[in-house]
């Protein structure tokens, strides 16, 4: 018994993202307009709750609007604005997961509970983001979730070739770094990949990265140094009222071709300074793009011991201009390099100063 609940902690993957958001139409459009996300099932309880999930390829992505003051999701957008409130992982067997989970430390806040072929049960994660598993029948369709009903499939405007979640970026509150990578490595069993200790200027911050061991569902944990001047990490804290997800990373496989699209729709990205590409060729030889595409569209490359990877990200059009989002692809990378978390503080860095 101990090895299959193991085994189902071992295969966690990304099921869907739950996001509480103030106005859920002006929301969906967004994310329809400037990333291909379209609408794939709503639901709504009148004077209470109003729920669209979104998607595109494996990318599944939940928005809930509260219709009541009483509702969780006013509460939440009250205290955050917009945000992640469930990352949610499949697993082969969520009663059994939920159950070594709370045994290994986990605090409860749903018992699993069958609905309409999907199971579920949920465990608290960081500030107040939660972590609900989900396991689906035999015959359950892939994206189904209980009380959404399936709407009409739409063609999007844009190809935006964004293929699925690749990671989420965490901010937590000064001294939380270790105690919630003892969390993900005790409780749901994942691992340390990747420690970065990033200074810029008179700020700094500590980074750990943590991954499950199926790959499927990476975190960078990210807390600020303090005891330096304050940043875009204190300003996160500050501003989304504690611990919570900074950014989401949508993985593609053409970087060039999928923010090109992007961009030529309107979507905003952070830039890099010029120096950044003069010295890129120093530091790199390139196996994909070149770096004049890469400058031309601020795009930002790495690699570790595997290989490469190219990332961007949006600048935020959070009102407390702490949500954004990356576009990542991978040339063989699987964790990241040392170069660019600081050439993304620099960046959101100089945003705020914008």
């Amino acid at each position: 018994m101990t090895d299959h609940i193991a085994r189902d902690l071992r295969e966690l993957s990304i099921d869907h993202v739950v996001l509480y958001v103030k106005d859920l139409d002006a929301a969906a459009r967004d994310f329809a307009r400037n990333y291909g996300l379209l609408p794939y099932a709503t639901a709504e309880r009148p004077d209470e709750v109003r729920s669209v999930a979104i998607g595109r390829g494996r990318i599944r992505l939940i928005l809930v609007q509260a219709l009541s003051e009483d509702h969780p999701a006013a509460d939440y957008t009250r205290q955050h604005g917009d945000g992640v409130i469930d990352i949610a992982l499949r697993t082969l067997d969520a009663a059994a997961a939920f159950t070594e989970a709370v045994r290994r430390g986990a605090r409860p806040l749903a018992e699993p509970a069958e609905d309409d072929g999907v199971i579920m049960a949920t465990i608290a994660g960081f500030g107040d983001v939660q972590h609900t598993f989900v396991q689906r029948r035999a015959g359950s369709a892939d994206r189904h979730l209980p009380g959404l009903a399936p709407v009409h499939d739409q063609e999007s405007e844009l190809d935006s070739g964004l293929l699925e979640i690749d990671h989420f970026a965490v901010c937590v509150e000064a001294g939380s770094l270790r105690p919630t990578v003892d969390f993900y490595e005790q409780v749901l069993g994942f691992r340390n990949t990747f420690t970065e200790r990033i200074i810029v200027g008179a700020q700094a911050m500590d980074s750990e990265v943590v991954q499950s061991p199926s790959g499927a569902v990476t975190f960078t944990l990210i807390e600020p140094d303090t005891s330096r001047e304050p940043g875009q990490i204190d300003h996160f804290i500050k501003n989304h009222g504690g611990s919570g997800v900074q950014h989401i990373a949508f993985r593609t496989e053409d970087i060039v071709s999928s923010v090109s699209a992007m961009r030529d729709r309107g979507l905003e990205f952070l830039t890099a300074p010029p120096t950044y590409y003069r010295m890129l060729g120093d530091r790199l030889r390139l196996v994909r793009h070149s770096t004049e595409h890469l400058a031309a569209l601020n795009i930002l490359a790495d690699e570790d011991y595997e290989g490469q990877l190219f990332q961007i990200f949006t600048r935020s059009v959070h009102p407390r201009k702490t949500l954004f989002f990356e576009v990542i692809e991978r040339a063989g990378a699987t964790t990241f390099g040392s170069g660019n978390i600081k050439a993304l503080y620099e960046a959101v860095e100089a945003e705020h100063l914008r």
